[in-house]
């Protein structure tokens, strides 16, 4: 798989922009702020519907325009689809394959894979829990793209569950625990009695329950065999670029009851249909706790992946080096993953990543990537980028104040 052709209007700081590309290794050279970035977060954006940058889509839109559009022309197989995706902030984005509308812009996902690394990454490893749970999600749909139906299913029941739980907090509260009208009173008003409405908030809780679990349970399930599979790609890719031999690992830290917790963070994958009531049954032993907090408080949104090094956890442990060697064996773990699943190379994207490197792990990562079908690598210095993805049939293209051109730029500007 690979991109042939990417064109951008109003995307970033960009107005237009056509960036032709091809298998192999391809370099974006420009200083800081020159736009290279951009084109490798649109990229990335037509295959995940996403930015490794922002959270938001209104940024990607450039200042001034209505809405921004991507394109890409992805090679794969020997066939070429066009992909064709339109932001437009506060509204639902469009999208096209081969010109031809599509409901939904996730059923373009898919059809362009990327693994895509940068300085951002860090935050897998020193960052909040929420980073690594965007990770592991974000691989199960590159993996299967019914995924993302399923994360948004369960985001918005838990979104319906968290309001009940925030509109209902004062009548969910136990009778001794609630103020204001009596039960008698409220019904001498001729509507139902405080314990009417209680009874019927708590019968609409029961039903959430049973959605969130019937998700959330699928979605479990997927994330702890993503992680099973994944383990012994991340020893070896850690191994491969670090300078110091480690037993790279991850556990999954569940929200669910104690026992639970203990048997998955041992590496147990039981049935969905066992998840499912180990949730029910968590969510029960909890809920005075969520109609006091007027929030969800378990299920895989409350969920974390720890990262370790041998005996110790990553974040807090690893030295700067480390750090930088797991989240870059977390990326080529993914790699090798969605390879294998798909006999198939994503595409690869390191954006900005060799100034960060010392020459060992420059060198190691170089030797570990050096097979994949299409690489794209952006640098503010070509001397960043190892001798080995600079030869023969690597293209070089050079990026400065938003233009795109083979020829060299004034990098003393």
């Amino acid at each position: 798989m690979h991109v042939r052709h990417l064109s951008v209007g109003n995307f970033r700081s960009y107005e237009t922009a056509e960036l032709p590309l091809g298998p192999g290794v391809t370099t974006l050279v420009g200083l800081n702020g020159q736009g290279k970035t951009n084109l490798v977060e649109a990229i990335g954006y037509l295959a995940t519907l996403g930015s490794h940058r922002v959270a938001q889509d209104a940024p990607l839109v450039r200042f001034g325009a209505e809405s921004a559009v991507v394109r890409g022309v992805v090679v794969r197989d020997g066939r070429e689809t066009l992909v064709e995706l339109e932001i437009i902030p506060g509204r639902s984005n469009r999208a096209q394959l081969n010109r031809t509308p599509v409901p939904r812009p996730r059923e373009i996902l898919g059809t362009l894979r990327t693994v895509l690394f940068a300085p951002e990454d860090l935050a897998l490893v020193k960052g909040d829990p929420s980073e690594r749970r965007r990770f592991v999600d974000d691989l199960l749909v590159a993996r299967q793209p019914r995924w993302a139906g399923v994360r948004a299913d369960y985001d918005r029941i838990l979104k319906q569950r968290n309001a009940l739980l925030k509109q209902g907090a004062a009548i969910l509260r136990p009778a001794g625990a609630r103020r204001g009208r009596s039960s008698a009173s409220a019904g001498a008003a001729g509507g139902p009695s405080l314990e009417e409405q209680r009874d019927a908030a708590l019968h609409t809780l029961d039903v959430w329950d049973s959605h969130l679990s019937e998700v959330g349970s699928h979605l479990l399930y997927a994330r702890l065999r993503l992680l099973r599979d994944l383990g012994p790609h991340l020893a070896e890719a850690y191994d491969a670029v670090s300078d110091s031999q480690s037993d790279a690992r991850l556990t999954y830290r569940s929200s669910l009851r104690e026992e639970v917790a203990t048997a998955l963070a041992d590496g147990e994958v039981p049935e969905i249909a066992e998840l499912a009531e180990a949730m029910r049954s968590s969510l029960a032993l909890v809920r005075q706790q969520e109609v006091e907090r007027g929030l969800t408080l378990v299920g895989p949104h409350r969920d974390d992946v720890v990262l370790g090094l041998g005996e110790l956890p990553a974040k807090g442990y690893a030295s700067h080096g480390e750090s930088w060697s797991f989240a870059l064996g977390l990326r080529l773990a993914a790699f090798a993953l969605l390879r294998v699943d798909l006999r198939d190379d994503p595409v690869l994207i390191l954006d900005d990543v060799f100034a960060e490197l010392d020459s060992v792990r420059r060198e190691r990562l170089a030797a570990r990537i050096g097979d994949a079908e299409q690489v794209i690598v952006t640098a503010a210095v070509g001397e960043d980028v190892p001798a080995a993805l600079r030869g023969p049939g690597a293209t070089t293209f050079h990026v400065k104040r938003g233009e795109v051109s083979h020829e060299p730029g004034d990098e003393s500007a």
